[in-house]
């Protein structure tokens, strides 16, 4: 398979660091609030990306669950002031956690297939890295906190800015410090590894030297100090949003490629915005989107999922309820192409479908760094074939094993899809018999009960073929 990676920016060859395993870290939530439809789309395209690897090799599938940084304290004092600051960081995260693992199974993320990690959980790992870190000068005491040394990572031969291209050559690259989780992604600043305790924050003890600098950590040391503790390091794969590349993923290399260490992860997958109304989606724009809302507006909330993919994931993607609704609808005819497993033929069909070949043009397709509008055009023209159709008996196995191949790479359930009732099947009989018997009238009158059913049909020389609408 290759890979666009955004530490060389080219497309590369992807060979797994550990023969058949291949690991993957993926940058998780900020559990402050309902995640957005933005943040979201980052997350389809990272679980396809596992999907689609799981093919030819076992994945070990990581995601942090972000749940003490800046905007979780905010929110937590906000919503439950009089609580002791510990009791109501964990009432608010484990809340929106949940929230969260409810949602990306709504889209078809499965929850089970990743490792969940959470910062609160991981403090000592933490702390131990910041150590590593003043040990050997690449960190520092402040009056606020502990602080990583951009000049000093410099200093040592390593190179900062290797994902959004930054020349730090021509002098000081940092001149100031900054204790903000997220800051002006213009401006270089050496940046907070550890925040000494503040009044009315959640804190825990870290004794260095005989002293006790209680407090907490600094956003960027928890995917370092997280990711290899499950991956070791160099792991195979670190995914995001494109957003997460500066600051967050540059200072993430930094704290772990100190010394001899070269690399975090070998290849940076990156993945461009969700855009509305021309914007970027985001929180701080106020015109985020969640899949409480898409509810509102279509039945099945997958069709996101769909949505997502029909865009490259290397190419801005625009949300509108008209984009949603189009999506719905050819999440739909996918699931009346699943359906005809119910409406096999061995009398009238003798047509054959080559599901082999198909299968084969839609792997090449996600092998070619994820090319998902070109697997789905491929599925959608394959489809759109056999939409008119029944298929034989004899290849029941086959289409039944196809099914599961889509599932397997695209995620939009479609080996879940149901049969009708023996209630429809009842009037679907007595209504081909009408037909043959010429009897238009019941017949139509028939067709019209079950569209009001939402079941359509379609008519063959003998036989009919029902499709939900």
């Amino acid at each position: 398979m290759k890979i666009q990676n955004s530490l060389t920016d080219k497309v590369e060859e992807f060979e797994p660091i550990n023969g058949g395993l291949v690991s993957i870290y993926t940058c998780g939530p900020t559990v402050y609030d309902e995640v957005h439809i933005g943040n979201l789309s980052s997350f389809i395209y990272a679980d396809t990306l596992a999907k689609t690897l799981k093919l030819k090799s076992r994945v070990k599938h990581v995601m942090n669950i972000t749940d003490v940084d800046d905007k979780t304290i905010k929110r937590s004092q906000e919503l439950y002031p009089h609580d002791e600051p510990k009791g109501a960081l964990a009432k608010l995260t484990k809340d929106y956690e949940a929230k969260f693992k409810s949602d990306i199974s709504k889209i078809n993320i499965d929850p089970d297939n990743y490792i969940f990690i959470r910062a609160t959980e991981s403090i000592q790992l933490m702390q131990d890295l910041i150590s590593k870190l003043l040990k050997t000068d690449f960190a520092y005491l402040a009056d606020d906190g502990i602080y990583f040394s951009i000049n000093q990572y410099i200093n040592s031969g390593k190179k900062y800015g290797k994902l959004v291209k930054l020349d730090l050559s021509n002098g000081d690259s940092s001149k100031s410090r900054i204790d903000n989780d997220e800051y002006d992604k213009q401006t270089i600043h050496d940046f907070a590894l550890w925040k000494f305790k503040k009044d009315d924050e959640p804190s825990w003890s870290y004794i260095i030297d005989g002293n006790d600098y209680e407090g907490r950590p600094g956003w960027h040391i928890e995917c370092s100090a997280m990711s290899v503790s499950e991956l070791n390091q160099p792991f195979d794969i670190h995914t995001g949003g494109i957003d997460l590349k500066f600051p967050h993923h540059e200072n993430e290399i930094a704290q772990s490629t100190t010394g001899n260490l070269d690399y975090l992860a070998k290849i940076f997958f990156h993945s461009e915005h969700l855009f509305i109304d021309s914007q970027k989606m985001s929180k701080s724009l106020n015109n985020f989107t969640t899949l409480s809302d898409i509810a509102k507006h279509v039945s099945d909330p997958v069709s996101f999922r769909l949505l997502v993919l029909q865009s490259n994931y290397k190419n801005r993607a625009d949300f509108s309820l008209d984009n949603l609704k189009a999506a719905y609808s050819r999440l739909l005819s996918y699931k009346n192409f699943s359906a005809l497993r119910y409406q096999l033929d061995d009398e009238n069909s003798f047509e054959t479908f080559d599901f082999k070949h198909v299968k084969s043009e839609i792997t090449k397709a996600m092998d070619d760094d994820l090319n998902t509008p070109k697997a789905l055009a491929e599925l959608s023209v394959f489809t759109n074939l056999v939409e008119n159709s029944q298929i034989n008996t004899d290849q029941a196995d086959e289409f039944e094993d196809f099914i599961n191949f889509l599932d397997d790479i695209f995620g939009f359930g479609l080996i879940d899809v149901d049969d009708i009732d023996d209630i429809h099947k009842g009037q679907l009989k007595i209504r081909l018999e009408k037909r043959l018997n010429k009897d238009w009238s019941d017949s139509d009158a028939i067709r019209e009960k079950l569209l009001s059913d939402s079941i359509g049909i379609i008519d063959t020389d003998k036989q009919q073929i029902w499709y939900r609408v």
